[in-house]
Protein backbone atom coordinates (compact mmCIF):
# COMPACT_ATOMS: atom_id res chain seq x y z
CA UNK A 1 0.00 0.00 0.00
CA UNK A 2 2.57 2.37 0.94
CA UNK A 3 4.76 2.48 -2.75
CA UNK A 4 1.09 2.45 -4.57
CA UNK A 5 -0.53 4.72 -1.93
CA UNK A 6 2.19 7.40 -1.60
CA UNK A 7 1.26 8.39 -5.33
CA UNK A 8 -2.57 8.65 -4.74
CA UNK A 9 -1.91 10.48 -1.77
CA UNK A 10 0.58 13.28 -3.48
CA UNK A 11 -2.33 13.25 -6.31
CA UNK A 12 -4.83 14.39 -3.05
CA UNK A 13 -2.53 16.42 -1.44
CA UNK A 14 -2.17 18.31 -4.73
CA UNK A 15 -5.71 18.84 -5.17
CA UNK A 16 -5.87 20.29 -1.76
CA UNK A 17 -3.06 22.70 -2.49
CA UNK A 18 -3.77 23.93 -6.21
CA UNK A 19 -7.73 24.85 -4.57
CA UNK A 20 -6.42 26.09 -1.91
CA UNK A 21 -3.38 28.45 -3.85
CA UNK A 22 -6.40 29.75 -6.36
CA UNK A 23 -9.04 31.04 -3.38
CA UNK A 24 -5.59 32.85 -1.81
CA UNK A 25 -5.10 34.15 -5.16
CA UNK A 26 -8.70 35.14 -6.08
CA UNK A 27 -9.03 38.78 -4.71
CA UNK A 28 -7.17 40.18 -7.54
CA UNK A 29 -9.03 39.02 -10.51
CA UNK A 30 -12.19 40.57 -8.74
CA UNK A 31 -10.72 43.59 -7.70
CA UNK A 32 -12.04 45.62 -10.73
CA UNK A 33 -15.27 44.22 -10.39
CA UNK A 34 -15.33 45.23 -6.31
CA UNK A 35 -14.36 48.86 -7.15
CA UNK A 36 -16.85 49.18 -9.96
CA UNK A 37 -19.59 47.48 -8.76
CA UNK A 38 -19.37 48.21 -4.98
CA UNK A 39 -17.14 51.22 -4.60
CA UNK A 40 -14.25 49.60 -2.83
CA UNK A 41 -11.20 51.89 -2.16
CA UNK A 42 -7.75 50.50 -3.27
CA UNK A 43 -7.27 50.32 0.77
CA UNK A 44 -9.89 47.85 1.64
CA UNK A 45 -9.14 45.25 -1.73
CA UNK A 46 -5.60 45.54 0.33
CA UNK A 47 -7.23 44.70 3.52
CA UNK A 48 -8.25 41.80 1.85
CA UNK A 49 -5.20 40.02 1.38
CA UNK A 50 -3.41 41.90 4.00
CA UNK A 51 -5.52 40.43 6.53
CA UNK A 52 -4.84 37.21 5.64
CA UNK A 53 -1.35 37.33 7.03
CA UNK A 54 -2.24 38.64 10.68
CA UNK A 55 -2.85 35.00 11.66
CA UNK A 56 -0.09 33.44 9.76
CA UNK A 57 2.24 35.36 12.31
CA UNK A 58 1.60 33.27 15.25
CA UNK A 59 0.13 29.97 13.60
CA UNK A 60 3.58 30.20 11.56
CA UNK A 61 5.28 29.72 15.38
CA UNK A 62 2.47 26.85 16.05
CA UNK A 63 0.92 24.82 13.47
CA UNK A 64 3.72 22.64 13.81
CA UNK A 65 3.00 21.45 17.17
CA UNK A 66 -0.31 20.88 16.29
CA UNK A 67 0.90 18.54 13.37
CA UNK A 68 3.14 16.57 15.70
CA UNK A 69 -0.01 16.39 18.43
CA UNK A 70 -2.42 15.15 15.84
CA UNK A 71 -0.92 14.50 12.71
CA UNK A 72 -0.54 16.07 9.48
CA UNK A 73 -3.30 14.03 7.61
CA UNK A 74 -5.92 15.39 10.78
CA UNK A 75 -4.40 18.92 11.10
CA UNK A 76 -4.89 18.65 6.97
CA UNK A 77 -8.74 18.41 6.98
CA UNK A 78 -9.73 20.72 10.04
CA UNK A 79 -7.46 23.55 7.90
CA UNK A 80 -8.85 22.99 4.92
CA UNK A 81 -12.21 23.25 6.78
CA UNK A 82 -11.16 26.66 8.15
CA UNK A 83 -10.53 27.74 4.53
CA UNK A 84 -14.08 26.36 3.40
CA UNK A 85 -15.49 28.24 5.70
CA UNK A 86 -13.66 31.23 4.68
CA UNK A 87 -13.72 31.11 1.07
CA UNK A 88 -17.64 30.81 1.34
CA UNK A 89 -17.95 33.88 3.95
CA UNK A 90 -15.63 35.79 1.67
CA UNK A 91 -18.27 35.02 -1.27
CA UNK A 92 -21.18 36.03 0.55
CA UNK A 93 -19.17 39.31 1.09
CA UNK A 94 -21.48 41.60 1.88
CA UNK A 95 -21.45 43.77 3.87
CA UNK A 96 -17.33 44.65 3.65
CA UNK A 97 -16.39 43.56 7.13
CA UNK A 98 -17.97 39.96 6.38
CA UNK A 99 -16.03 39.46 3.64
CA UNK A 100 -12.89 40.70 5.81
CA UNK A 101 -13.56 38.13 8.50
CA UNK A 102 -13.89 35.33 5.74
CA UNK A 103 -10.54 35.81 4.27
CA UNK A 104 -8.89 36.22 8.23
CA UNK A 105 -10.64 32.71 8.55
CA UNK A 106 -9.39 31.26 5.34
CA UNK A 107 -6.02 32.62 6.19
CA UNK A 108 -6.18 31.11 9.51
CA UNK A 109 -6.53 27.43 7.95
CA UNK A 110 -4.23 28.08 4.90
CA UNK A 111 -1.24 28.47 7.01
CA UNK A 112 -1.35 25.43 8.71
CA UNK A 113 -2.65 23.80 5.79
CA UNK A 114 0.46 24.17 3.83
CA UNK A 115 2.94 23.37 6.48
CA UNK A 116 0.52 19.95 7.18
CA UNK A 117 0.68 19.28 3.43
CA UNK A 118 4.10 19.67 3.16
CA UNK A 119 4.61 16.86 6.11
CA UNK A 120 2.05 14.96 4.68
CA UNK A 121 4.48 14.65 1.36
CA UNK A 122 7.77 13.93 3.89
CA UNK A 123 6.06 11.18 5.58
CA UNK A 124 4.68 9.40 2.38
CA UNK A 125 7.92 9.76 0.98
CA UNK A 126 10.44 9.49 3.61
CA UNK A 127 11.98 6.18 1.96
CA UNK A 128 13.19 8.00 -1.26
CA UNK A 129 11.43 10.50 -3.69
CA UNK A 130 10.82 13.41 -1.18
CA UNK A 131 12.96 16.11 -3.68
CA UNK A 132 10.84 15.20 -6.70
CA UNK A 133 7.60 14.90 -4.90
CA UNK A 134 7.65 18.20 -3.34
CA UNK A 135 8.82 20.20 -6.46
CA UNK A 136 5.21 18.43 -7.59
CA UNK A 137 3.67 19.62 -4.55
CA UNK A 138 4.98 23.06 -5.48
CA UNK A 139 4.51 23.39 -9.09
CA UNK A 140 0.32 22.38 -8.57
CA UNK A 141 -0.19 25.36 -5.57
CA UNK A 142 1.47 26.84 -8.94
CA UNK A 143 -1.22 25.65 -11.14
CA UNK A 144 -4.28 26.73 -8.92
CA UNK A 145 -2.69 30.21 -8.79
CA UNK A 146 -2.65 30.24 -12.89
CA UNK A 147 -5.81 28.89 -12.83
CA UNK A 148 -7.33 31.93 -10.53
CA UNK A 149 -5.20 34.14 -12.54
CA UNK A 150 -6.36 33.19 -15.86
CA UNK A 151 -10.31 32.51 -14.50
CA UNK A 152 -11.71 35.58 -16.59
CA UNK A 153 -11.21 33.85 -19.69
CA UNK A 154 -11.98 30.41 -18.87
CA UNK A 155 -14.72 31.78 -16.44
CA UNK A 156 -15.80 34.93 -18.57
CA UNK A 157 -19.62 33.91 -18.01
CA UNK A 158 -18.97 33.38 -14.21
CA UNK A 159 -17.65 37.01 -14.61
CA UNK A 160 -20.33 39.07 -16.48
CA UNK A 161 -22.52 38.01 -13.27
CA UNK A 162 -20.59 40.56 -11.40
CA UNK A 163 -18.17 40.40 -8.59
CA UNK A 164 -20.06 37.49 -6.37
CA UNK A 165 -20.01 34.48 -9.16
CA UNK A 166 -16.50 34.34 -9.56
CA UNK A 167 -16.11 34.00 -5.60
CA UNK A 168 -18.52 31.10 -5.45
CA UNK A 169 -16.30 29.35 -8.10
CA UNK A 170 -13.54 30.17 -5.45
CA UNK A 171 -15.80 28.78 -2.41
CA UNK A 172 -16.66 25.17 -4.62
CA UNK A 173 -12.95 25.02 -5.24
CA UNK A 174 -12.33 25.00 -1.84
CA UNK A 175 -14.72 22.20 -1.12
CA UNK A 176 -13.59 20.16 -3.52
CA UNK A 177 -10.03 20.85 -1.73
CA UNK A 178 -11.81 19.87 1.48
CA UNK A 179 -13.44 16.42 0.13
CA UNK A 180 -9.76 15.68 -1.14
CA UNK A 181 -8.60 16.35 2.28
CA UNK A 182 -10.67 13.93 3.52
CA UNK A 183 -10.23 11.09 1.53
CA UNK A 184 -6.34 11.99 2.04
CA UNK A 185 -7.23 11.41 6.18
CA UNK A 186 -8.72 7.79 5.40
CA UNK A 187 -5.82 6.58 3.01
CA UNK A 188 -3.23 7.83 5.82
CA UNK A 189 -4.86 5.18 8.12
CA UNK A 190 -2.82 3.05 6.29
CA UNK A 191 0.41 4.61 5.99
CA UNK A 192 2.98 2.10 7.53
CA UNK A 193 4.10 3.41 11.04
CA UNK A 194 7.75 2.93 9.98
CA UNK A 195 7.81 4.96 6.89
CA UNK A 196 6.26 7.55 9.17
CA UNK A 197 9.16 6.65 11.54
CA UNK A 198 11.54 7.11 9.27
CA UNK A 199 10.42 10.74 8.10
CA UNK A 200 10.66 12.37 11.44
CA UNK A 201 13.78 14.10 10.22
CA UNK A 202 12.58 15.13 6.64
CA UNK A 203 9.41 16.30 8.31
CA UNK A 204 11.16 18.69 10.72
CA UNK A 205 13.36 19.71 7.81
CA UNK A 206 10.36 20.08 5.45
CA UNK A 207 8.18 22.36 7.68
CA UNK A 208 10.85 24.06 10.35
CA UNK A 209 8.98 23.06 13.19
CA UNK A 210 11.02 22.04 15.96
CA UNK A 211 10.83 23.56 19.88
CA UNK A 212 10.73 27.05 19.75
CA UNK A 213 13.25 28.75 21.80
CA UNK A 214 13.90 32.31 22.13
CA UNK A 215 17.62 32.28 22.93
CA UNK A 216 18.28 30.79 19.39
CA UNK A 217 16.89 34.05 17.82
CA UNK A 218 20.40 35.56 19.09
CA UNK A 219 22.60 33.40 17.61
CA UNK A 220 22.46 32.88 14.09
CA UNK A 221 25.23 33.01 11.79
CA UNK A 222 25.24 36.26 10.22
CA UNK A 223 24.39 34.56 6.79
CA UNK A 224 21.64 33.39 8.04
CA UNK A 225 20.00 37.46 8.50
CA UNK A 226 21.50 37.83 5.26
CA UNK A 227 19.32 34.88 3.42
CA UNK A 228 16.60 36.16 5.99
CA UNK A 229 16.31 39.27 4.54
CA UNK A 230 16.23 38.33 0.80
CA UNK A 231 13.44 35.82 1.90
CA UNK A 232 11.54 38.05 3.70
CA UNK A 233 11.56 41.03 1.56
CA UNK A 234 11.12 39.24 -1.56
CA UNK A 235 7.65 37.77 -0.35
CA UNK A 236 6.81 41.15 0.85
CA UNK A 237 7.05 42.40 -2.66
CA UNK A 238 6.19 39.66 -5.09
CA UNK A 239 2.65 38.44 -3.10
CA UNK A 240 0.84 41.97 -2.72
CA UNK A 241 1.89 42.93 -6.15
CA UNK A 242 1.03 40.03 -7.90
CA UNK A 243 -1.79 38.81 -5.87
CA UNK A 244 -3.83 41.87 -5.16
CA UNK A 245 -2.70 45.05 -7.37
CA UNK A 246 -0.99 43.68 -10.30
CA UNK A 247 -4.24 43.04 -12.43
CA UNK A 248 -5.69 46.58 -11.74
CA UNK A 249 -2.61 48.00 -12.54
CA UNK A 250 -2.13 46.30 -15.39
CA UNK A 251 -5.81 47.29 -16.38
CA UNK A 252 -5.26 50.91 -15.56
CA UNK A 253 -2.03 51.98 -16.41
CA UNK A 254 -1.24 49.39 -19.13
CA UNK A 255 -4.95 49.53 -20.88
CA UNK A 256 -5.37 46.02 -21.05
CA UNK A 257 -8.66 44.31 -20.45
CA UNK A 258 -9.23 41.96 -17.56
CA UNK A 259 -9.09 38.56 -19.27
CA UNK A 260 -5.87 39.94 -20.95
CA UNK A 261 -4.43 41.35 -17.71
CA UNK A 262 -5.02 38.12 -15.79
CA UNK A 263 -3.18 36.44 -18.95
CA UNK A 264 -0.01 38.67 -18.41
CA UNK A 265 -0.19 38.19 -14.24
CA UNK A 266 -0.99 34.19 -14.75
CA UNK A 267 2.24 33.53 -17.10
CA UNK A 268 4.66 34.38 -14.03
CA UNK A 269 3.08 31.61 -11.95
CA UNK A 270 2.55 29.25 -15.45
CA UNK A 271 6.41 29.47 -15.83
CA UNK A 272 7.15 28.86 -12.05
CA UNK A 273 5.24 25.47 -12.58
CA UNK A 274 7.55 23.69 -14.35
CA UNK A 275 10.85 26.11 -14.10
CA UNK A 276 11.34 25.78 -10.10
CA UNK A 277 12.09 21.58 -9.96
CA UNK A 278 14.71 22.66 -13.15
CA UNK A 279 16.26 25.31 -10.85
CA UNK A 280 16.24 23.31 -8.36
CA UNK A 281 18.37 20.50 -10.38
CA UNK A 282 20.40 22.79 -11.78
CA UNK A 283 21.54 23.89 -8.02
CA UNK A 284 22.19 20.81 -6.65
CA UNK A 285 24.15 19.72 -10.49
CA UNK A 286 26.87 23.40 -10.17
CA UNK A 287 26.31 24.75 -6.72
CA UNK A 288 26.74 28.60 -6.74
CA UNK A 289 23.71 28.80 -4.35
CA UNK A 290 24.69 32.12 -3.47
CA UNK A 291 25.41 33.13 -7.14
CA UNK A 292 21.50 31.98 -8.63
CA UNK A 293 20.06 33.49 -5.34
CA UNK A 294 21.54 37.08 -6.19
CA UNK A 295 20.99 36.30 -9.98
CA UNK A 296 17.50 36.03 -8.93
CA UNK A 297 17.12 39.01 -6.22
CA UNK A 298 18.56 41.36 -9.14
CA UNK A 299 15.75 40.74 -11.62
CA UNK A 300 12.63 41.72 -8.96
CA UNK A 301 14.31 45.65 -8.89
CA UNK A 302 14.86 45.88 -12.96
CA UNK A 303 10.88 44.33 -12.99
CA UNK A 304 9.65 47.59 -10.94
CA UNK A 305 11.83 49.51 -13.07
CA UNK A 306 11.12 49.03 -16.12
CA UNK A 307 6.69 48.66 -15.32
CA UNK A 308 7.32 52.43 -14.17
CA UNK A 309 9.84 53.97 -16.23
CA UNK A 310 9.29 52.32 -19.69
CA UNK A 311 6.36 51.40 -22.32
CA UNK A 312 8.34 48.46 -22.94
CA UNK A 313 5.92 45.04 -23.47
CA UNK A 314 4.77 43.47 -20.19
CA UNK A 315 5.84 40.14 -21.73
CA UNK A 316 9.66 41.55 -20.29
CA UNK A 317 8.38 42.03 -17.33
CA UNK A 318 6.40 39.66 -16.36
CA UNK A 319 9.71 37.22 -18.11
CA UNK A 320 12.22 38.89 -15.48
CA UNK A 321 10.24 38.28 -12.40
CA UNK A 322 8.87 34.78 -13.58
CA UNK A 323 12.59 34.24 -13.42
CA UNK A 324 13.04 35.64 -10.39
CA UNK A 325 9.84 33.94 -8.96
CA UNK A 326 11.28 30.56 -10.28
CA UNK A 327 15.12 30.63 -9.08
CA UNK A 328 14.27 31.91 -5.53
CA UNK A 329 12.19 29.68 -3.82
CA UNK A 330 13.98 26.69 -5.71
CA UNK A 331 17.13 27.71 -4.18
CA UNK A 332 16.21 29.46 -1.02
CA UNK A 333 14.89 27.21 1.17
CA UNK A 334 17.73 24.36 1.10
CA UNK A 335 20.04 27.03 1.15
CA UNK A 336 19.10 28.27 4.47
CA UNK A 337 18.43 24.90 5.94
CA UNK A 338 22.44 24.30 4.51
CA UNK A 339 23.16 27.77 7.15
CA UNK A 340 21.31 26.08 10.31
CA UNK A 341 22.04 23.09 12.13
CA UNK A 342 19.52 20.71 11.92
CA UNK A 343 18.10 21.04 15.78
CA UNK A 344 17.41 25.37 15.15
CA UNK A 345 15.62 24.77 11.60
CA UNK A 346 12.12 25.37 13.35
CA UNK A 347 13.20 28.53 15.09
CA UNK A 348 14.77 29.19 11.87
CA UNK A 349 11.96 28.71 9.70
CA UNK A 350 9.08 29.87 11.99
CA UNK A 351 11.02 33.47 12.01
CA UNK A 352 11.33 33.39 8.48
CA UNK A 353 7.30 32.85 8.08
CA UNK A 354 6.42 35.21 10.77
CA UNK A 355 8.34 38.20 9.34
CA UNK A 356 7.15 37.37 5.85
CA UNK A 357 3.82 37.41 6.86
CA UNK A 358 4.46 40.76 8.96
CA UNK A 359 5.86 42.30 5.37
CA UNK A 360 2.64 40.63 2.87
CA UNK A 361 0.42 42.53 5.52
CA UNK A 362 2.06 45.52 5.87
CA UNK A 363 3.13 46.42 1.93
CA UNK A 364 -0.80 45.17 0.82
CA UNK A 365 -2.02 48.13 3.32
CA UNK A 366 1.16 50.50 2.63
CA UNK A 367 0.07 49.31 -1.23
CA UNK A 368 -3.21 50.04 -1.09
CA UNK A 369 -3.12 53.82 0.94
CA UNK A 370 -0.34 54.83 -1.53
CA UNK A 371 -3.17 53.96 -4.28
CA UNK A 372 -5.57 56.21 -2.42
CA UNK A 373 -3.05 58.77 -1.78
CA UNK A 374 -2.54 59.50 -5.16
CA UNK A 375 -6.00 58.56 -6.72
CA UNK A 376 -4.78 56.13 -8.71
CA UNK A 377 -6.58 54.47 -11.29
CA UNK A 378 -8.01 54.71 -15.16
CA UNK A 379 -7.95 58.42 -15.12
CA UNK A 380 -4.67 58.88 -13.36
CA UNK A 381 -2.38 55.98 -14.05
CA UNK A 382 0.38 57.62 -13.06
CA UNK A 383 -0.91 57.59 -9.39
CA UNK A 384 0.74 53.87 -9.22
CA UNK A 385 4.09 55.65 -9.38
CA UNK A 386 4.67 55.44 -5.48
CA UNK A 387 3.40 51.85 -5.15
CA UNK A 388 5.98 50.76 -7.74
CA UNK A 389 8.43 52.92 -6.42
CA UNK A 390 7.70 50.87 -2.59
CA UNK A 391 7.92 47.63 -4.36
CA UNK A 392 11.42 48.85 -6.31
CA UNK A 393 13.07 50.03 -3.00
CA UNK A 394 12.28 47.01 -0.81
CA UNK A 395 13.09 44.43 -3.93
CA UNK A 396 16.39 46.62 -3.84
CA UNK A 397 17.17 46.15 -0.28
CA UNK A 398 16.68 42.05 -0.99
CA UNK A 399 18.93 42.23 -3.60
CA UNK A 400 21.68 43.96 -1.77
CA UNK A 401 21.11 41.30 1.19
CA UNK A 402 21.71 38.21 -1.02
CA UNK A 403 24.77 40.07 -2.54
CA UNK A 404 26.03 40.32 1.15
CA UNK A 405 25.67 36.88 1.26
CA UNK A 406 27.40 35.84 -1.97
CA UNK A 407 30.20 37.86 -0.43
CA UNK A 408 30.74 36.67 2.57
CA UNK A 409 30.11 33.10 1.32
CA UNK A 410 32.82 33.47 -1.04
CA UNK A 411 34.94 34.39 1.83
CA UNK A 412 36.75 32.09 4.70
CA UNK A 413 33.56 31.90 6.47
CA UNK A 414 31.17 31.25 4.28
CA UNK A 415 29.52 27.50 4.55
CA UNK A 416 30.10 26.39 1.04
CA UNK A 417 26.92 28.07 -0.32
CA UNK A 418 28.52 29.58 -3.54
CA UNK A 419 30.84 26.45 -4.00
CA UNK A 420 30.92 24.53 -7.40
CA UNK A 421 28.73 20.95 -6.71
CA UNK A 422 31.05 17.50 -6.19
CA UNK A 423 32.52 16.47 -9.19
CA UNK A 424 32.77 19.91 -11.12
Amino acid sequence: MHIRGRWWVLALISVVIAGNYYAWDSIAPVADLLRRQRGFSQSQIGMLNAVYALPNIPLSLVGGILIDRIGAARASLIAAAFCFVGAVLTAIGDPYGLMVFGRLVFGIGEETLFISLLAGVAQWFGGGGAALAMALFFSMARVGSYAADISPRWAANIYAGGWRPPLELTAALTGISLLAAVLYLWIDRFRPVAAGSAANADIAAATGHGRFNWRDLTTFDRSFWYIMGLNVLFASVFFPFRSTFAIEFFQDAKGLSLADAGTVNSWVFFAAIFATPVFGLIADRIGRRAMLLTVGAALMPMTFAILGLTHWSLWISTALMGLSFSVIPAVIWPSTATLVEPRRLGTAFGLINVLQSLGMGALNLAAGWLNDMTKAGPHNPAGYGPMLLMFFLFSLGGFVAVAALWRRESGPNGHGLNAVAPGR
